[in-house]
């Protein structure tokens, strides 16, 4: 069953006043907006031309912002799906005044003494969607999708070296820093690659993802007991246990069927705005 979510959110930056209804990217329910180490400074990115920078809003936008003394303040890259942070550069005025303008990550280059827009070389752009500041505002986040990897070295994100690992003087191995979902999406597309265990004895993933009716009967099994939590109230803890069970069988429903998960976060990102009854009616048959 399709749903949707729809928001409108208002916010203020000293006299400043935005409000907009985000619809693509939007991280506020009920209205209120939940996070509570950042605000945004444009909820909803529309396309701007650049005469339309410029007035007093936007110069108590920028005043507001603690710039270092060369006029940079860190400006880190996001993806708004997977929670993943891309990579951290430096902007001024300007390189934000163009991301807003342009919806596309731009950043000053210390080294050329130049602004640089992630992507106009290899051509992975990162399309941002929000812009926020820190609770300090001496630093930027640029929140969006990225077209391809984003590190030059070819890999999704720029931070793929553990310090952990180098502690305790493990291999080098690139390893990208993952957020607990994709973590799990990580090891059941591993288990899905193996030829089979040490002792012969294939893992319960590689059993779901050999046995497609076993993997079905499961993923209903742990549904049915997820309700059941609600039908005769439990304990949270015993709901969140159950949903992480759906959760983990349905993920390996989408390994098998070679869907990702930030395929499906994309499509929930979408329907922020739209309403459910509508897109029920305009899905294809």
């Amino acid at each position: 069953m399709a749903f949707s979510y729809s928001c409108f959110s208002s916010f203020q930056t000293q006299k400043i006043s935005f409000r907009c209804n985000p619809g693509f990217g939007g991280y506020c329910y009920g209205g209120r907006l939940k996070s509570r180490s950042c605000y945004p400074v444009l909820a909803c990115m529309k396309k701007l031309d650049q005469a339309s920078l410029s007035g007093p809003k936007f110069d108590i936008l920028l005043d507001s912002i603690k710039w270092d003394d060369k006029g940079l303040a860190v400006a880190i890259a996001q993806n708004v799906d997977t929670g993943a942070v891309l990579m951290q550069g430096f902007a001024n005025k300007d390189a934000l005044l163009t991301t807003i303008s342009s919806r596309k990550a731009t950043f000053y280059s210390r080294s050329r003494s130049t602004l640089w827009t992630k992507g106009e070389t290899s051509l992975n752009f990162i399309n941002v969607s929000e812009i926020f500041l820190d609770c300090d505002r001496d630093s930027i986040m640029y929140l969006g999708k990225p077209d391809g990897p984003t590190c030059h070295t070819g890999s999704e994100t720029c931070y793929f070296t553990s310090i952990d690992d180098m502690i305790s003087s493990q291999a080098e191995e690139n390893k990208l820093a993952l957020t607990t979902l994709y973590a799990l999406e990580s090891t059941i597309n591993q288990r899905k690659e193996d030829r089979g265990s040490a002792n012969g004895k294939p893992s319960w993933t590689k059993r779901l993802l050999l046995d497609d009716n076993l993997l079905c009967s499961k993923i209903r099994e742990e549904a049915d007991e997820l309700c059941r939590t609600l039908e005769e109230n439990e304990e949270k803890t015993r709901t969140a246990s159950e949903m992480a069970d759906v959760l983990y069988h349905a993920m390996v429903l989408l390994a098998k069927r070679g869907v990702k998960v930030e395929d499906v976060l994309q499509i929930l990102r979408v329907r922020f705005s739209q309403s459910g009854i509508e897109e029920k009616k305009n899905r294809k048959a």
